[in-house]
């Protein structure tokens, strides 16, 4: 059984790797497909700023908790098993699942160079995984035609497993619109992670990230592209979080006493 709680804007996942990529497989094995989530303080504020793309995150078959402050703010509402469950991980851990399970995936984002780059890794880490589909898509929103001719080659390939990385909020929102066409498949939502594990985009040293400050390594590595994200973003993501555990401490207070009276 998942656990979930919910962080500012939608409900997030108590879990871990292994449990994640247990509970897709468990779901590919049952026939059963849909779409997955990677959280961070981003997503989180785009749903808090979009009740729209709140309800595609709540549509989702899980949502894992990408940054350490939604590991935190899980654990601090009692789910103390949850750990971060970070996008280019994950994506490793599927696809070494996929390799031993046969199960062909797909991959769709990026340019048409980092696909081939991350394939090479993916080729030198998993030699039995097969990738029956890379889409690199243009960088503005698609034509009907376009569309409609990427969904039927990722459908017709076969994919079971279908990384998506075109960025929050627009790969959530293209996940929730085509889960219904790829009806055999699990998406997952990867951001960066074919940039990340083809080396063109240098990733926070661990320490950092273990720390919550990995924002902060990427803000100075591309300040010009995220500036707006953490600098507007994060202090705003603070506030409302304590503002959710302050009200939850004084309902648990209230509920307390309420039953302390009734006793008594």
């Amino acid at each position: 059984m998942i656990r979930n709680a919910q962080v500012v804007s939608f409900p997030v996942a108590a879990l871990n790797y292994e449990r994640a990529v247990g509970a897709v497989m468990e779901d590919l094995e049952a026939g059963r497909g849909g779409y997955v989530c990677v959280a961070n303080v981003h997503m989180v504020m785009e749903a808090h700023d979009d009740p729209a793309f709140a309800e595609v995150v709540e549509g989702s078959r899980f949502t894992t908790s990408d940054g350490m402050p939604l590991v935190w703010m899980l654990r601090a509402q009692g789910l103390k098993e949850a750990e971060r469950v970070y996008g280019p991980s994950l994506t490793l851990e599927l696809c070494a699942s996929a390799a031993r399970e046969g199960l062909p995936i797909g991959l769709f984002g990026g340019t048409e160079q980092s696909l081939d780059d991350f394939r090479a890794v993916l080729g030198e880490r998993y030699p039995d995984l097969d990738v029956v589909c890379a889409i690199s898509p243009p960088f503005r929103p698609l034509m009907a035609e376009e569309d409609a001719q990427y969904t039927a080659r990722l459908r017709e390939s076969g994919a079971r497993l279908i990384f998506v990385g075109i960025g929050c909020p627009r790969q959530e929102r293209w996940m929730a619109e085509h889960t219904s066409r790829l009806p055999n498949a699990m998406l997952f939502g990867v951001g960066a992670a074919f940039d990340f594990h083809s080396g063109r985009v240098r990733q926070s040293p661990p320490i950092l990230q273990r720390m919550g400050l990995e924002w902060a390594f990427r803000l100075v590595m591309e300040p010009r592209r995220l500036w707006k994200r953490y600098v507007i973003h994060n202090p705003r993501f603070v506030l409302l979080a304590l503002w959710q555990l302050i009200r939850r401490r004084a309902r648990s207070t209230a509920s307390a006493r309420k039953v302390q009276k009734t006793a008594s």
